[in-house]
């Protein structure tokens, strides 16, 4: 793995300046401005105009009173261009400590992660270490299934079975030890649980699938998979409140909730790439305005990212490669992902067209985040349904 740390090396001297964790003297200010000096992914997009950020302000915090009001336990964010229109924190980290979130608290964000996980993936892709079309079973050895590729695991239509199910069966895993990703591919091999369908042959969402993928990583790069995302991908994009959870650091994270019922850490909270990691809606936006640098990802590979693979079904809904989207008839096209893991929650949508930012986390279980994307008509030209209330007029 010389070509890694010569690159990961490379990258901590070249970019010294960028990989500076620089607090802001402004709470609220523009993440865009601290990512112009020194930052190879700077997008140089427009300052919005103080007329148009507050216009937009007073819908976004409109939608907010009615969807949440003082109700919210978590993070949210709106910002166009990169630059934060509306944000709110409220809740508790820990209920029992009494500790507020903030905007530098990190809370699980679930499913979201998966965004996260192809980002890195995609990127070995474009350094060359990776391809799509290649078979798992050439990087995982021994792999038990044939004919799976990097893009079958990406959008969700390898046909793996599901870790969390297959490990409920009777003695197959005991409940009081943490499962790993090593343990799910051991599990597989195994067992030979069977597969939902060939590969290929439709879409099917599945956690196994990011479980593999962060394994993936972990066999190209060299390093764990929480390792690779902070040196890959967490440092170079300036995410400073952004990691991957460890179980050791169970009793000192954001805790998750029902009510005001602590939910416990079980034996699936040791995997990672499918769900594990904990940001803040500052950081996510730093990731998001990241994508539409053309040092990111090459133009090629960003255009595979935003297509959909599965019309099997007529509908408008789809998946693209670490991407949920909606492709309504009328051509427009809104990008998301949303996510549930015990009591978090989690939404991030990616208006791309009209270079908006919308993020929602809660670590309170509640439906709400996920009424996030009724943003979008506040933002462009979006077949979405709201209520007058919600901030349109």
């Amino acid at each position: 793995m010389n070509w890694l740390r010569a690159s990961v090396l490379f990258s901590m001297l070249g970019f010294s300046l960028f990989f500076c964790s620089c607090r802001e003297k402004d709470p609220a200010a523009n993440l865009a401005d601290s990512y112009r000096k020194d930052n190879p992914f700077d997008t140089q997009m427009p300052k919005i105009s103080a007329a148009y950020k507050e216009a937009k302000r007073q819908k976004v915090e409109a939608f907010f009173n009615k969807t949440w009001g003082n109700r919210m336990n978590g993070s949210f964010l709106v910002a166009k261009n990169g630059q934060i229109i509306y944000e709110n924190y409220q809740g508790y980290s820990s209920i029992e400590k009494k500790l507020d979130i903030t905007a530098t608290t990190p809370i699980h964000i679930a499913s979201m992660t998966k965004v996260l996980t192809a980002a890195l993936v995609l990127r070995l892709i474009d350094a060359g270490k990776l391809d799509l079309g290649q078979d798992v079973s050439t990087i995982l050895t021994p792999f038990p299934y044939p004919d799976i590729t990097i893009q079958d695991l990406l959008d969700h239509r390898s046909g793996l079975p599901n870790y969390a199910y297959f490990c409920d069966e009777k003695g197959v895993w005991d409940h009081s030890k943490t499962l790993t990703n090593q343990d799910v591919l051991n599990l597989m091999n195994e067992h030979h649980f069977p597969q939902q369908f060939p590969s290929g042959r439709r879409f099917a969402y599945c956690n196994t699938n990011y479980a593999m993928l962060a394994l993936v990583i972990e066999k190209i790069t060299g390093m764990t998979y929480p390792e690779a995302m902070k040196k890959m991908l967490f440092e170079p994009l300036k995410m400073s409140n952004t990691f991957v959870f460890d179980m050791k650091d169970k009793d000192n994270v954001s805790q998750t909730y029902k009510g005001n019922m602590r939910l416990r850490f079980d034996h699936l909270d040791g995997t990672y790439g499918d769900k594990n990691v904990y940001s803040t809606p500052r950081d996510l936006l730093k990731f998001d305005m990241a994508t539409y640098s053309p040092n990111f990802l090459s133009a090629g590979l960003v255009e595979k990212v935003y297509k959909g693979y599965s019309y099997e079904h007529k509908g408008t809904r789809n998946y693209g490669l670490g991407i949920r989207m909606y492709e309504w008839p009328t051509g427009q096209k809104m990008y998301y992902h949303n996510g549930w893991w015990h009591g978090n929650t989690s939404s991030y949508i990616k208006l791309k067209k009209d270079t908006v930012t919308i993020i929602a986390i809660s670590n309170k279980y509640s439906k709400s985040t996920y009424q996030a994307w009724k943003l979008a008509p506040a933002f462009g030209d979006y077949p979405v349904k709201v209520d007058k209330a919600d901030g349109e007029e």
